[in-house]
């Protein structure tokens, strides 16, 4: 049985990584999702009716990471499904691939690291910077 996971619940947890851990699938690469049948989330995602349930989620999260004011995305935004879909949910339209609760804004490094449960790529810390760092002749 899945875990229904909701949009409502979600924003209620107040850090990243607990909204993170939340979401994250414990996928690995290599898992099968929609395999030769990927041409039906192809032609979902651009149908009208899923460019409407994207834009509005964009404008509910306001283009922010995992709905974090303070993570704005500046590029490669997808608005990912808190549940993942499924062939099923595509092919009878099911109303929860549009339902806005089951709808997050994430960036793309964000939506890698929920599908494959890598949070290393998200919370690997920052290099502190110093003068002349950059400078290609200094060692």
């Amino acid at each position: 049985m899945r875990k229904i996971r909701s949009y409502d619940e979600l924003v209620k947890l107040k850090s990243f990584e607990d909204r993170f851990n939340y979401l994250k699938l414990d996928g690995v690469v290599g898992d099968p999702t929609f395999e030769a049948h990927r041409y039906l989330n192809q032609k979902f995602y651009q149908s009208y009716k899923w460019k409407e349930a994207r834009r509005k989620a964009i404008i509910r999260d306001m283009a922010c990471d995992l709905a974090m004011n303070d993570r704005p995305i500046d590029k490669y935004l997808i608005v990912h499904h808190i549940n993942p879909i499924t062939i099923d949910d595509i092919l009878n339209m099911d109303s929860s691939i549009f339902d806005l609760d089951n709808l997050i804004c994430v960036s793309r490094l964000t939506h890698n690291a929920i599908h494959f449960s890598d949070d290393n790529i998200l919370f690997c810390g920052y290099t502190e910077r110093r003068p002349n760092d950059t400078c290609p002749w200094k060692t």
